[in-house]
C-alpha cells in the first residue's frame, strides 16, 4: 500500500538502527534510530486513540521543527488522524481561521507557541484537549502533556496486541495526511488536501531526481509545515534512510536564526533546501567573509570565481571545448579557495536543492562555482509540491530543470488549448501527486482542477531540451496599457542580487502607461556609499544624493549600462517610492518562504502606488522620498 505508514515501515525494514532524526537539546546534536523513532510513533498513535481520536479527524500543530514535531506528524498519520500543519508565524487571529476551518478536534503545541493559543482559546470551536509538546508547572482542564499521552499508548498496546497492525491495514492511499494552508492575506486561505498517495507518489518522482546515501544527512532550515520541506526532506530521506537534523530552537525567532550557521557546522550536512531569501543571505555572508581578508585574497577569489563561470558555462555545457584548459587552474583554485568556504558549510555539502520561487541566474552561478550548486526546482504545494528540478546528473542554470518522472504537463493558453513546445503559457499538470482539492471549498477546487488536471497560474514554456521555464504567477504579472504582460519576478531578484543598496522591491504596473516600484533600501550600505562620495549624509544634499543612487542602479539595465538587454526597458520602473519599512512574515508581506505577498504589498502601499501615476510622479526627489530617506537614515 503506498502510504506514509507503508513507506516507514519499509524503511524501518532496511535501517532500522541508522539514525533518522537529530536533535539538540543542550551542548550537542543527539540521534534517534528508525527503530526508536518508530517505538515513539507507536506509542503516540496508540495514545491518540485511547484519546478517542478516529480516523479522517483533524489535529492542528503548531510547533518550531524538532524531532517531537516529526513524531507526532506520524503518530498521527498511523492513525488515520489528519494533521494541519500551521506556521509558527502566524498570528493568534490567523491561527484561528485555520483551526476553525479546518475542524480540529484537537492541536499540539510548543511551550514558544502556546501563548498565541492562549490569546484564542476562548474562540476556538470544538477543541477538546490541547497537548503540549513542553512541559509547564500547572495544566488547566484541557491541556495534556505529549508524555502522558504516550504514557496512555504504552498501556492501550498492552492490552491491543493487533492495534498497530489493523492501523496500517485501515489507512488507504486516498486517506487524508495533510490541510496545508496557503499563506493568503485575505480571510479565506485556502486549505490544500494532501493524502497519503500524493506524498508517497512525489517521494518517488523525487527519487528520480537524486540518490541520497543512507549516509547523508540535511539539516532542515525551513519550517516543517510546507510541503517543500516535508516531501524533500522529512519523506525523502525516510525512502533512503538516511537522516535528519532540526535548528536548535530558541526562545525567540531571531535567536533560532543565529543557531542555522552553528548548527550547519555542527550537523556536516550533505545537502540542504533552500529558497531565494536564504541563497542570497549565504552569499551575502560568504561575501563579506571574503571582503575581510587581504586584497590579495579578493583578487584571487574574483579571478577563481570568474574562471569557474567561464568553464561552468550553464552547467549542462560545462567544461566543453576549449574551457577544459581551465580545469587544472580551477582545482588548484578549489584547493585554496573554494574548499575554505565549503568548510563553513560543514565541508560535507554536495548541493543544495532550491525552490520557492525564481532564482537569480547570477546567484546560481555564484554556488556552482565555488563547489555547493544549487538545483533549482519548481513545484507548489498543490502538486506536494515537485513538479520539476535540475539534478546532480542533468541541470542547466536558469531553467527549473526537468519533469520528475509519471507526471503529465502541458503548457496552455488563457482559453485551456495546449501551446506547441516554446511558447509561454499557464503551466498544466496532471498525476498522482497532484492534491485532492481544497478543504471545504469547492469552488476553488474546480477552478484549479479541471478533468484530472491542476492549473497552477504560473507561466512557464519547455525549451527543446525539455527543461522548463518559469515565468512568475500569472496574478503578479505586469500589465502595460496596451495589454502587453511580463512577470516582474526576474527583474526584482536581479535588482537585489546586483545592487547593494536595493534590500527590497516590487514592481508594479496595471494597465497603466509606465512601470513604478517600491524599494526598501539596504539602508548601511547607501549610508555608507552617500559619505564616500563627500555628503554628510543627515542632509538635503545627502537625501537626493541617496536617491541618484538608487536611480543609478536601475539605469545599470538601460542603454549603456553594465545589465543593459537582460529585461525590456518598458517593464524597468521610470519612478519609485522609498519605503522606511522591508516585506517581512511579522507585516505579512511575505510567506514562510519568504516570496513576497503582492496582493497585500498593494493593498498597504495602494496610496503610495497611486501617486506614482501622478503628473509630478517621475520626479525621484518627491518630498515622500525624501521623508522616507531621512527616516533611514537618522
Amino acid at each position: 500500500m503506498r502510504t506514509i505508514p507503508g513507506l516507514f515501515e519499509e524503511s524501518v525494514k532496511k535501517y532500522g538502527d541508522l539514525p533518522f532524526l537529530w536533535e539538540k537539546k543542550t551542548t550537542k546534536f543527539e540521534s534517534l534510530s528508525y527503530k526508536e523513532t518508530r517505538e515513539q510513533v507507536y506509542k503516540l498513535a496508540a495514545g491518540f486513540a485511547a484519546l478517542g481520536l478516529k480516523k479522517s479527524e483533524r489535529v492542528a500543530l503548531i510547533s518550531e521543527g524538532r524531532n517531537p514535531w516529526v513524531i507526532s506528524e506520524l503518530g498521527m498519520l498511523y492513525q488515520g488522524i489528519v494533521n494541519v500543519p500551521l506556521s509558527i508565524k502566524l498570528e493568534p487571529f490567523e491561527l484561528e481561521f485555520r483551526i476553525n476551518h479546518a475542524q480540529c478536534r484537537m492541536l499540539i503545541v510548543s511551550g514558544n507557541l502556546s501563548p498565541k493559543i492562549d490569546a484564542i482559546k476562548d474562540r476556538l470551536i470544538g477543541i477538546e484537549k490541547i497537548i503540549l509538546l513542553d512541559k509547564k508547572d500547572n495544566y488547566t482542564q484541557d491541556e495534556i502533556h505529549i508524555d502522558e499521552i504516550a504514557r496512555m499508548g504504552e498501556d492501550y498496546l498492552n492490552t491491543n496486541k493487533d492495534y498497530i497492525g489493523n492501523c496500517i491495514k485501515n489507512i488507504e492511499e486516498n486517506t487524508y495526511a495533510n490541510i496545508c494552508y496557503t499563506s493568503g492575506t485575505t480571510a479565506d486561505p485556502k486549505g490544500i488536501i494532501l493524502s497519503h498517495l500524493n506524498y508517497y507518489v512525489n517521494v518517488e518522482q523525487a527519487a528520480s531526481l537524486m540518490d541520497i546515501p543512507p549516509s547523508y544527512k540535511t539539516l532542515i532550515i525551513l519550517p516543517l509545515d510546507h510541503s517543500f520541506a516535508h516531501t524533500c526532506g522529512i519523506y525523502s530521506f525516510m525512502k533512503f534512510g538516511a537522516s535528519l537534523a532540526t535548528v536548535q530552537a530558541g526562545k525567540t525567532g531571531p535567536e533560532t536564526l543565529k543557531n542555522i550557521p552553528i548548527n550547519i557546522k555542527e550537523i556536516k550536512p550533505h545537502l540542504m533546501m533552500s529558497v531565494p531569501a536564504l541563497a542570497r543571505n549565504f552569499k551575502k555572508n560568504i561575501e563579506n567573509g571574503i571582503k575581510a581578508k587581504s586584497p590579495l585574497i579578493q583578487k584571487l577569489f574574483n579571478h577563481a570565481l570568474n574562471t569557474a563561470y567561464d568553464y561552468n558555462g550553464l552547467g549542462f555545457d560545462k567544461g566543453k571545448g576549449f574551457k577544459i584548459l581551465k580545469k587544472p587552474l580551477l582545482w588548484i583554485y578549489d584547493k585554496i579557495l573554494f574548499s575554505k568556504v565549503r568548510e563553513g558549510f560543514g565541508g560535507n555539502l554536495k548541493f543544495f536543492v532550491g525552490g520557492g520561487a525564481l532564482l537569480d541566474t547570477d546567484i546560481q552561478k555564484f554556488f556552482y562555482a565555488i563547489g555547493m550548486p544549487i538545483y533549482q526546482g519548481y513545484g507548489l504545494s498543490e502538486a506536494s509540491p515537485i513538479i520539476s528540478s535540475n539534478a546532480e546528473h542533468r541541470h542547466k542554470m536558469g531553467s527549473s530543470g526537468f519533469l520528475v518522472e509519471n507526471l503529465e504537463l502541458k503548457i496552455c493558453d488563457d482559453n485551456g488549448k495546449e501551446l506547441p513546445q516554446g511558447e509561454k503559457g499557464e503551466i498544466v499538470v496532471k498525476g498522482e501527486n497532484v492534491m485532492i482539492g481544497y478543504w471545504r471549498n469547492e469552488k476553488a477546487s474546480a477552478e484549479a482542477l479541471r478533468e484530472g488536471w491542476l492549473y497552477t497560474g504560473d507561466l512557464g514554456y519547455l525549451d527543446a531540451d525539455d527543461f522548463l521555464y518559469v515565468l512568475g504567477r500569472s496574478k503578479s504579472l505586469l500589465i502595460g496599457h496596451d495589454g502587453e504582460k511580463y512577470s516582474p519576478e526576474s527583474i526584482e531578484e536581479s535588482l537585489m542580487e546586483h545592487s547593494p543598496y536595493v534590500e527590497q522591491c516590487m514592481l508594479h504596473n496595471n494597465q497603466n502607461p509606465y512601470t513604478v516600484g517600491l524599494i526598501f533600501p539596504n539602508k548601511e550600505a547607501l549610508r555608507r556609499e552617500v559619505k564616500s562620495r563627500g555628503f554628510d549624509h543627515v542632509s538635503s544634499e545627502g537625501y537626493n544624493e541617496a536617491l541618484n543612487i538608487l536611480q543609478e542602479e536601475i539605469d545599470h539595465y538601460k542603454v549603456g549600462g553594465k545589465h543593459a538587454g537582460r529585461f525590456p526597458e518598458r517593464w524597468l520602473p521610470s519612478t519609485f517610492a522609498i519605503l522606511d519599512e522591508g516585506f517581512s512574515e511579522a507585516n505579512h508581506m511575505v510567506n514562510s518562504t519568504m516570496k513576497i505577498v503582492r496582493g497585500k504589498i498593494n493593498e498597504v502601499h495602494s496610496h503610495k502606488l497611486n501617486l506614482l501615476f501622478q503628473p509630478d510622479a517621475k520626479n525621484i526627489y518627491k518630498q515622500a522620498n525624501m521623508d522616507n530617506v531621512k527616516k533611514l537614515f537618522d
